[in-house]
């Protein structure tokens, strides 16, 4: 019970320190952000195959708050990729990039560790951002949307007479599966961040929670788009914003947690290495 007491307590202090508190927040943003180059690349793809847009627009349209498809659609909209968006692509790209800068920062300051030189930290940042947005698209649309999703892909009768196998198959696979590969990614991520090669078994507590945090959560968002939303009302579309916004905010902070739970587990370890080679020392 001490040792447990003790574990706590040691979280306690590392999430409530300055640069945990603010990390969160700043990651919620820069995936929030991160959407609209990874958007505007998708509907790039799109026209330049010549596919139509119709059915993915309807499903924004039918699955996402009202606010956040106005918002989202009309950069699919483009008929073609030029210098301005590319360009805009670029840079909202790299300013997405920053959260994941910031958690590298952090990382390293909580680690006690010393960055590196700025270009290998950026070059670090952009490969965890492309990591992390696509977890995130992963969660947003298959877990969050991907019930509704389907229902709509039925609807258009695309998936014929085992459309209904298909979505019993779907949600029986959808959160095993899912857990799966969110705690590869995080723990990949994690082991990543710090610019030391700290081992990924230091890493497996911390992704584990994220991952469980992750999954508990989405699975109450998810819920709530299916039962709850409300996509007609002003006031009800507005409130699905909100909600949105609170669950990006806590997967972020679940993932921050999630840091602090590794750095606890490796400071524990290194302490204990540390005191048997005391030990063994003096006994020499």
């Amino acid at each position: 019970m001490e040792r447990l007491k003790r574990i706590i307590k040691r979280l306690i202090d590392l999430i409530s320190r300055e640069e945990m508190r603010i990390l969160p927040g700043h990651i919620a943003f820069f995936l929030v952000l991160s959407l609209v180059p990874i958007i505007t690349l998708v509907g790039y793809i799109a026209s330049f195959f010549h596919v139509s847009l119709t059915e993915f627009v309807s499903a924004m349209t039918n699955t996402l708050p009202q606010q956040v498809s106005e918002i989202l659609l009309p950069f699919i909209s483009g008929k073609g990729m030029d210098s301005n968006v590319f360009i805009f692509m670029i840079i909202g790209f790299v300013l997405a990039s920053n959260g994941c800068h910031a958690i590298i920062t952090a990382t390293d300051t909580i680690y006690k560790i010393e960055h590196q030189d700025y270009v290998s930290t950026r070059i670090k940042a952009v490969f965890l951002t492309i990591l992390l947005v696509g977890l995130f698209l992963f969660t947003l649309v298959i877990l969050a949307f991907g019930n509704h999703i389907l229902h709509i892909i039925q609807n258009l009768g695309v998936l014929g007479e085992f459309g209904d196998t298909i979505y019993q198959i779907f949600i029986l696979c959808k959160w095993p599966v899912a857990f799966i590969l969110v705690y590869l990614i995080i723990k990949l991520i994690y082991t990543l961040a710090p610019d030391k090669n700290i081992k990924s078994r230091y890493m497996t507590r911390g992704a584990v929670f994220t991952a469980l945090g992750w999954i508990l959560v989405t699975a109450i968002y998810s819920y709530y788009v299916s039962h709850f939303s409300n996509y007609d009302l002003f006031y009800g579309s507005l409130s699905n914003l909100i909600v949105m916004m609170i669950w990006i905010y806590i997967l972020a902070y679940t993932f921050v947690v999630g840091i602090a739970i590794n750095v606890e587990t490796y400071e524990r370890v290194v302490k204990i290495t540390n005191y048997k080679t005391e030990i063994e020392g003096h006994s020499k």
